[in-house]
């Protein structure tokens, strides 16, 4: 972790991650609208790429540019995160 901030951000996700109610409502308090449904889209993006859609449907399913369709799929070759990781483990669930 880069910051005592960011150790503090992660430390409040993760006990307000134990009610989901609690969490919608931080999240909702913290990100603007349009941040909230651009963290949402991501997280799906990712999913779908996971999946194994394809870019071009994933972009006209959630209506958003290929651009944003290709970020997600950089970091999901991004060897410092684990987005593959997580998606896989939570579709257990």
């Amino acid at each position: 972790m880069n910051t005592k901030y960011e150790k503090e951000f992660i430390d409040t996700l993760m006990r307000v991650a134990q009610d989901k109610k609690t969490l919608h409502n931080f999240l909702v308090g913290i990100l603007t609208p349009a941040e909230h449904k651009e963290i949402v889209t991501r997280w799906q993006i990712v999913k779908r790429l996971v999946e194994g859609d394809t870019q071009r449907t994933i972009a006209k399913d959630l209506e958003v540019g290929i651009a944003t369709v290709t970020r997600g799929s950089r970091e999901l070759t991004n060897p410092v995160g684990n987005l593959t990781y997580i998606i896989k483990k939570n579709s257990k669930k």
